[in-house]
C-alpha cells in the first residue's frame, strides 16, 4: 500500500485506519507506533498488529492482553517475560 510519508505519520488519519483494520500500524510511521493508543486501537481490531508495535509495548501487559483476546496467535509477538 502506497501513502505519502505525511500521510504516514498523520496521528488522527493513522487512527482511523487502525480503527478499521489493525493491520494499518504496518504502514504507520514509526514514531506513531510508539503511540499507546493507537497502538491499542489497532491490536483490539486485529491481535496480530503487535507484531508492528513498538518493542516496549510488547512487554506492556494490558497490550498483550487485548491483542490475545483478539487472536491468541497474537501472544508470539509478546516480550519473553509476558
Amino acid at each position: 500500500v502506497y501513502a505519502a510519508r505525511p500521510l504516514k505519520a498523520d496521528r488522527e488519519l493513522v487512527l482511523d485506519a487502525v480503527r478499521q483494520h489493525g493491520w494499518a500500524l504496518h504502514w504507520a510511521a514509526d514514531p506513531l507506533k510508539e503511540d499507546r493508543e493507537l497502538v491499542l486501537e489497532a491490536v483490539r481490531q486485529e491481535g496480530e498488529a503487535l507484531r508492528r508495535a513498538a518493542k516496549h509495548f510488547k512487554k506492556d501487559r494490558e497490550l498483550v492482553l487485548e491483542a490475545v483476546r483478539q487472536n491468541g496467535e497474537a501472544l508470539r509477538f509478546a516480550a519473553e517475560p509476558l
